[in-house]
């Protein structure tokens, strides 16, 4: 597995990757409406700040509620999501989700419990 993303719930994404791509003159590589969000991509070279502003009820609004913004998930892709799936139920961790699921820019995406993970929302994806 590698680094794909680091997800950052915010309030404001495009405020927030005009602030980004000025201080890291990062481009925005991907956008779009997913979910109830809006979804940023900046491409960092060796992977992605992926930044969340809610417009509905649901895990990024409930998120900013309790936490404000800030960092909510760190993304790892693979190859082999049901293999990574499978390895992870092995091993005893708790899923988020049994079954991958339609991610942002298309992409299939599977979430680990972050109790079962240190603290951290781990998120699968395969491209």
């Amino acid at each position: 597995m590698e680094f794909d993303h680091l997800g950052v719930a915010t309030d404001d994404a495009a405020a927030l990757a005009e602030l980004y791509a000025d201080l890291l003159g990062t481009p925005v590589a991907h956008e779009e409406t997913f979910d109830g969000m809006d979804v940023v991509f900046l491409d960092l070279g060796e992977g992605y700040f992926e930044l969340l502003e809610p417009h509905d009820e649901g895990p990024i609004a409930r998120y900013l509620d309790r936490h404000g913004p800030g960092i909510h998930h760190v993304a790892l892709s693979t190859t082999d999501l049901d293999a990574a799936l499978d390895r992870a139920r092995e091993m005893g961790i708790d899923l988020i989700d049994e079954e991958p699921r339609p991610g942002a820019w298309g992409h299939s995406v599977a979430f680990l419990h972050p109790k079962s993970t240190g603290g951290v929302l781990v998120e699968f994806v395969e491209h």
